[in-house]
């Protein structure tokens, strides 16, 4: 059994924290935010991740997981320790990594035998090198340690999933032994079968930006497909489908939308674009899909003006506000771009989302947060459907088109049939499927 030490109990920190105290290792989860520790002592958990807090007390229970404010003492009794602190872009995009560097000067100043520090986090290439020498720099035991890149691959909603059950787990480093110990922590991965990647610490850390910027593409290019759909008539859907059925192309992140946000797309591109010029490449594809899809939020406004061309004094139902359903997260969603845009136009607006209200106010303090999906839609001149929650799939249409001024839908989502809603008496707008006929 390992003693591992991971710092940071965000996200990443949290979900893998627990994860790899469910393989059988003894892990101590580590933050400077005490409110953060106190909530995670008491049984519950800070952020909303469906399935973590399950796992997260089950671990607590059989004494393999435990939380701390105590960095120095985690350290010092740890011997692998993952570092997977928040790096958000800087004012120019570019990653920013002084938790990082606050991390690897701790672990510096606690060395007391030999260990690994492995960078879990998302960070440019050249974060590991930079990694040793800051370490090198702090530390009187020169040779007792080695630097790790294991990006991860989680996904914002089913992140339990991904780390317990990974489509490949890799690792970047530059010894044999720190390769050894890690095969050891995953090791229940391993024997599973899931496929392990050993390559250097630069591959390792490119993986994570390529991976991320090849699926924002991805998305970018079925939202411009959709666009054209709008305008020929094509049904996107059906040819998101019959793309998908090409195993060279696979249906995943075919679905079109309101532009991709979260934690990781939006900072991710932006960052690799970065690394591009700082190196002095210019990243084209990635440039064009970052402009791309903040074109594909704006056009969500433009879908109702095509509807409802004077947004003046109308109220406006927003469903939906964090960036994808099945978690709190609002960052860089499109919802953030479209909300400021329809109060441009001087509509106002009333909003629901059934978990993400209370992130999406430290932005956004003075809308109209609403109780339940009804209560948003009475009264609106129209209703704008962002996120694709489960509960809003169901909705009673009959009620809903009562509880509306006027019977105007956008489903950026294509959430719903443009057919059958067109049958119930509204006037819908869809993504890529608004114009198709059947």
């Amino acid at each position: 059994m390992k003693k591992i030490c991971v710092v940071g109990t965000g996200y990443v920190g949290l979900v893998t924290a627990a994860g790899l105290a469910d393989f059988g290792n003894s892990v101590i989860g580590v933050d400077i935010d005490e409110s953060k520790i106190k909530i995670l002592q008491k049984g519950g958990i800070p952020i909303y991740e469906p399935g973590l807090l399950e796992v997260v007390q089950r671990n607590v229970r059989a004494g393999r997981l435990s939380f701390t404010t105590d960095i120095d003492q985690a350290i010092q009794d740890s011997k692998v320790i993952f570092s997977a602190v928040g790096t958000p872009p800087g004012e120019g995009g570019e990653a920013d990594l002084r938790a990082v560097w606050a991390v690897a000067t701790s672990f510096a100043k606690n060395l007391n035998n030999y260990k690994v520090f492995i960078n879990k986090s998302t960070v440019p290439v050249g974060t590991g090198k930079k990694t040793l020498e800051l370490i090198k720099k702090n530390s009187e035991k020169k040779d007792s340690y080695d630097v790790v890149s294991n990006p991860e691959f989680l996904r914002e909603g089913s992140a339990v999933g991904d780390f317990l059950n990974p489509d490949r787990v890799v690792v970047g480093s530059r010894s044999e032994k720190a390769q050894v110990i890690m095969k050891d922590v995953y090791h229940a991965l391993i024997i599973r079968g899931v496929p392990y990647v050993e390559t250097n610490i630069e591959s390792a850390e490119l993986i994570k930006y390529s991976s991320n910027a090849f699926l924002a593409v991805k998305i970018t290019f079925i939202n411009e497909i959709a666009n054209l759909c709008d305008i020929v008539g094509g049904d996107v859907s059906e040819i998101a489908k019959a793309m998908g059925l090409d195993g060279r192309i696979s249906p995943k992140f075919l679905h079109a939308g309101p532009g991709f946000g979260g934690s990781c797309f939006p900072k991710d591109t932006m960052a690799l674009v970065e690394i591009f010029k700082e190196h002095g490449v210019k990243s084209r594809v990635v440039e064009a899909t970052i402009e791309a899809n903040e074109y594909q939020k704006e056009g969500v406004v433009a879908k109702l003006r095509s509807v409802m061309p004077d947004l003046k004094g109308k109220t406006i139902a927003i469903l939906g506000l964090a960036f994808k359903p099945e978690t709190d997260d609002t960052r860089f969603s499109p919802t953030k771009v479209v909300i400021p845009l329809l109060e441009k136009e001087g509509a106002t607006v009333q909003v629901y989302d059934p978990v993400a209200s209370d992130d999406f106010k430290r932005d956004f303090p003075n809308l109209d947060y609403k109780n339940n999906a009804y209560d948003a839609i009475e009264g609106a001149d129209a209703m704008v459907l962002m996120t694709e929650w489960n509960e809003f799939r169901s909705l009673d249409m009959k009620r809903v088109k009562k509880l509306l001024k006027t019977p105007i839908f956008i489903d950026t989502r294509n959430t719903y049939d443009p057919r059958d809603m067109r049958d119930k008496g509204f006037t819908f707008v869809c993504t890529g499927r608004t114009k198709c006929a059947y």
